[in-house]
């Protein structure tokens, strides 16, 4: 009953993580539109969170000398490295196409399950993953804007690997006399994001007067701040903290699949607000996708037997694969 319960929250956190970050795109949007450069809305987000995130910081100031290979690890990869090669990636290739390979992920985290920790992974959840990656094809339509980019493929490659260590770090450390609070995670992850985006992006030549003016949201004059607030507390303080607490209850391979489901929310926030029509196939693929992360999600992953080498650090680690609490 008690793992049931845990697997339930797990679930409903993990939805709410993909429904969060599902909204950045759609607030992104006209921003970006308006003049801002994506790699500079990217550096508000992950900035506006960190200091939200302050208090937090402070309150377990004493991650920084007990776990700071985690929180660097969870910053360069979890923050910053999913943000910056995706972004660069779309420089390159069609969204779609950035977006499909990014969200091989879920894919990646069972490999490194499998054949990195040597766990069994069930065949509900390589079922899950097989179907969530194909109706994410049909999500973005990935068949009308294909080009071989060998650079942008491989940076929407390191988007994937960089997610597969947010769902892993975020597993991380959870057990134990030495668990790591999993809001000081984040907290420290968003400051070390922060440091390396500032560098990339560069932010002091932003224009910031526009985000004082509106934008328009299809036909709909919205402030710029206002937009700014929803991509930085609902989309990166929400969505992290949902999503890092759902995979300790969960596990990476289950939430990875359920994670999916960010595109769809994503397709359909841009349909609802900003009149992107779906297409057959689009709704088609999502409720392909749905199907993928129940059936996923559905399956009690297997417990581990005993500690796994190289954990964060180069130390050993517990990283337990079946965990239904933090």
């Amino acid at each position: 009953m008690q793992v049931s319960q845990g697997k339930s929250v797990g679930l409903g956190l993990a939805l709410v993580s993909a429904f969060a970050f599902g909204g950045s795109g759609v607030a992104a949007k006209p921003l970006i539109e308006a003049g801002l450069d994506p790699l500079h809305v990217v550096w508000l987000r992950v900035t506006g969170a960190a200091l939200a995130m302050l208090p937090v910081a402070w309150r377990h100031r004493d991650l920084v000398r007990r776990r700071p290979a985690l929180l660097v690890g969870f910053g360069l990869l979890a923050v910053a490295g999913v943000q910056a090669c995706y972004f660069a990636a779309l420089s390159r290739i069609p969204v779609g196409v950035a977006l499909l390979v990014e969200y091989l992920a879920p894919a990646l985290v069972l490999g490194w399950v499998r054949f990195v920790q040597r766990r069994p992974v069930t065949r509900a959840a390589a079922v899950g993953v097989l179907l969530a990656v194909g109706g994410l094809a049909c999500v973005v339509e990935v068949w009308s804007g294909l080009s071989f980019d060998v650079v942008g493929l491989l940076l929407a490659l390191g988007a994937a690997c960089c997610q597969v260590g947010y769902f892993v770090l975020s597993d991380q450390g959870g057990d134990g006399a030495d668990a790591a609070d999993p809001l000081g995670v984040i907290a420290y992850g968003l400051l070390v994001g922060t440091a390396v985006l500032t560098a990339v992006a560069r932010p002091w030549r932003m224009d910031w007067s526009l985000l004082a003016g509106r934008t328009d949201m299809n036909g709909t004059q919205v402030p710029g701040w206002l937009l700014l607030g929803w991509i930085v507390l609902i989309a990166t303080v929400v969505a992290y903290v949902f999503g890092v607490v759902s995979v300790r209850k969960l596990s990476p391979q289950v939430a990875g699949v359920v994670a999916c489901l960010e595109a769809v929310i994503a397709t359909v926030f841009a349909w609802v607000l900003l009149g992107e029509h779906l297409s057959a196939p689009q709704i088609a693929g999502g409720a392909v996708v749905l199907l993928g992360a129940f059936i996923a999600q559905s399956s009690a992953p297997k417990p581990p037997s005993g500690p796994v080498a190289g954990g964060v650090g180069g130390e050993p680690a517990e990283l337990s694969v079946g965990r239904t609490a933090p």
